[in-house]
Order: C-alpha cells, then sequence, then structure tokens
C-alpha cells in the first residue's frame, strides 16, 4: 500500500494564544488538489492492475490525465521490461505511434523489441508505414541458445555478433507483427514493398533464381484485403520453416521455405534492419533471458 505523507499535517506544541488558521494560499490548494489526483490516479491504476479488462475503471483512470499531451502514449500499467515478468495482460507501446503490442502472443510467444517502419517518399519525407513487434518462442529460444551460448557471460554474449544469424537461421518459431500506421497504404503497396526487400534478401541469401518464390509468397496480399490503420499482418515461422502469413487473423497463406522464412527475418533483425535500436532492444533482451 502506498502512504502519502505530509508534513505540515504532524502536531505541534501547543500555544499559549492560538491565532486564527489562516486562509490557504494558492499554492497549498493547488498541492492539496494535485494530491488528490495523484492518489485518485493510484487507485485506478491498482485497480486496473486488479482487472485489467475492465473498461470503466480504464475510462476513469484516462479521465485523470485527459489533460495530458497526446504524444504521451504510455500507459501506466505498460511493461517497461521486455524480457521480464511479461504476462499475457499486459501490453508495450511504441512511443513514437502510440501503437501498442501484447507482451505474449500465442500463450508461449514472448515480445522481443518493438520498432517502426519508415519509409522515404521522393528522399523528401519520411513516413510511418507500420510499427512491429519480434515475438520467439520462450521454450525454443532457451534451447537453442543455451545449447550454443549458455557458457557464454552476459557480456560475452553480448559481443557476440552471431546470435542474431544464429536465430534466424534455425527453427525457433518466432512470429513478426506488423501494425499498420499509415492510413493510407494499400494491399498493393505492401505487395510492392515485399517484393522489393523479400526480394533484395532472396537474392542475398539464395541467388537471383527465386522469382517463383517470391510471387509464391507476394501474392497472398491479394487486392480485395482492405488494410486500413491499426490493421495486424502476422508473418509467423512455425515448425519446420513453414512461414505462416495472417491478416488480421485470417490466415491468408503458408509456404515452407527456410530460405523465405530466413530472408523475413533478415528485415527485423539482420544486419541491415529496418529499426537498428529496435535490433539493440532484441539483442538485449535476448542476453536477459539466457541469464536469467
Amino acid at each position: 500500500m502506498v502512504s502519502l505523507r505530509f508534513p505540515f499535517l504532524f502536531s505541534q506544541p501547543p500555544k499559549p494564544k492560538p491565532k486564527p488558521k489562516p486562509p490557504h494560499t494558492k499554492a497549498a490548494s493547488t498541492f492539496l488538489a494535485a494530491s488528490a489526483v495523484v492518489a485518485t490516479a493510484g487507485a485506478a491504476a491498482i485497480a486496473i492492475c486488479q482487472d485489467p479488462k475492465d473498461p470503466f475503471l480504464k475510462k476513469a483512470l484516462n479521465s485523470v490525465f485527459s489533460n495530458k499531451s497526446n504524444h504521451c502514449s504510455l500507459p501506466l500499467w505498460g511493461s517497461l521490461s521486455l524480457a521480464e515478468n511479461s504476462s499475457s495482460s499486459s501490453t508495450v507501446v511504441e512511443s513514437r505511434t502510440g501503437v501498442s503490442f501484447p507482451s505474449v502472443l500465442d500463450d508461449s510467444k514472448r515480445l522481443l523489441g518493438i520498432g517502426l517502419r519508415k519509409k522515404s517518399v521522393l528522399g523528401l519525407k519520411n513516413i510511418d508505414v507500420y510499427a512491429f513487434g519480434v515475438y520467439a518462442d520462450d521454450n525454443d529460444l532457451k534451447k537453442f541458445l543455451s545449447e550454443k551460448y549458455g557458457k557464454l557471460s552476459n557480456p560475452e554474449f553480448k559481443e557476440n555478433k552471431e546470435f542474431n544469424e544464429y536465430i534466424i537461421e534455425n527453427d525457433i518459431c518466432m512470429t513478426v507483427r506488423l501494425q499498420i500506421v499509415y492510413s493510407k497504404l494499400s494491399i498493393r503497396s505492401v505487395r510492392s514493398a515485399f517484393e522489393e526487400s523479400v526480394g533484395s534478401r532472396l537474392q542475398k541469401f539464395g541467388g537471383s533464381d527465386n522469382k517463383d518464390l517470391l510471387q509464391r509468397f507476394t501474392s497472398q496480399f491479394k487486392d480485395e484485403y482492405k488494410i486500413p490503420r491499426g490493421s495486424l499482418i502476422d508473418l509467423s515461422r512455425e515448425q519446420g520453416h513453414v512461414l505462416c502469413t495472417k491478416i488480421d487473423g485470417k490466415e491468408v497463406g503458408s509456404i515452407q521455405s527456410q530460405l523465405l522464412c530466413q530472408s523475413i527475418l533478415d528485415l527485423y533483425i539482420g544486419k541491415d534492419p529496418f529499426d537498428r535500436q529496435a535490433k539493440e532492444d532484441i539483442e538485449h533482451n535476448l542476453a536477459s533471458l539466457l541469464h536469467k
């Protein structure tokens, strides 16, 4: 339980001729009002932690902070540590867009890092296209990483530059969740972007003769699908190097290809990722998880 201390409320020695109490100053009134707000917010936050799905409690807490700037998007109950104390009910917010991601996906996949995909338009302006979260199965991670890197200390593990490639290449169940931010994005633009980015990775890892594989992947993004702001695209490597693609929770295709899985993951945690800060966060959380 949190206790609030107010030194000026402690009892004072009695005086022979007590003077009338002066009226509260504006500063004192402001302080007391602020204290009430903090106490109310604290109670609401505690209640939400006990029942995070209660919409009335969330609305109450949001109303307390309704005067805050819209840029303050990180909720009070959001998890700031991606590799510790994650639960299926907690979320992490991508601060630049306000997009939130669950800390745990499909009951077993832990969120390792979040980032932002930007796209330059005519070299003049960067557009926020989508936020993304990278997840990996807890058991798979611990198994594969402990077998190869378990004897390394935390600093030695962080200095090792091969473990990302090891994760990309091996049969570890992982998901990259994309959440659309740009409201004018069309499915054709998504298809075109993947043709460029995934196509370059397929060529990097497997040579130039992979046009059929690329076409099989990009053809899953049919013109009939709509992807307004907030839409979800999940790219998951399942057991056996099977890439499963979902749009807003609906499976639209699956392809068995180690090369394709490797190419997709390289976009986010490879040597030249879309968001370098996200990659560094993922590396830090992998080290923390290995030595937990």
